[in-house]
């Protein structure tokens, strides 16, 4: 990828050398890896953050199995904004939602940046990207007593199974295509 012999990117993870990668190379890499420039010692990007947008849909329907999750691209947020949202730099991403059982309010399409340090709903709720009976789905949730309680904002929507829930993290910004 970077035309370079694998002995280049050996001696710069063992030993450091180059002190500092070629800024083409750092560049392809985090892009690659989906991780800032500054984690491969570039300069903190003054603009923003980068953000990993992945190739995977949370469920506002019956729900979609994960395999691995492809990088599709990075998108950027400010500063300002992550700082805003309470995000902490490497732990969000952004995903799609497929189906319409969260409609009106997330509908096919739209687009979710996760916030993935936050796992813990509490008794007032939030939506929720989750892992339930194998299924990665975006859902309102709740803690109710010890238990989590998921739903969706559909009333149509059919009711989810009753399996433990592994919380990914909360959706803390949506973002949709103009009609």
């Amino acid at each position: 990828m970077l035309g370079r012999g694998p002995a280049y990117l050996q001696q710069w993870v063992r030993y450091g050398s180059p002190r500092v990668l070629a800024e083409r190379d750092r560049r392809m890499l985090a892009n690659f890896f989906g991780v800032a420039e500054e984690v491969l010692g570039g300069e903190a990007d003054a603009a923003g953050w980068r953000i990993p947008r992945l190739d995977v849909s949370a469920s506002a329907g019956p729900g979609s199995a994960v395999g691995d999750e492809a990088l599709l691209g990075l998108d950027s947020i400010s500063i300002e904004t992550a700082r805003a949202l309470g995000l902490s730099r490497g732990q969000a991403a952004v995903i799609r939602v497929a189906g319409d059982s969260m409609a009106p309010g997330l509908l096919d399409g739209d687009r979710l940046l996760v916030d993935q340090t936050s796992r813990t709903p509490d008794t007032r709720g939030g939506v929720y990207v989750i892992r339930l009976d194998g299924m990665l789905m975006v859902k309102r949730v709740r803690r109710s007593r010890l238990l989590l309680v998921a739903s969706s904002d559909n009333p149509s929507a059919p009711p989810l199974p009753h399996a433990p829930i592994e919380v990914i993290g909360r959706a803390v910004w949506q973002m949709r295509r103009p009609l």
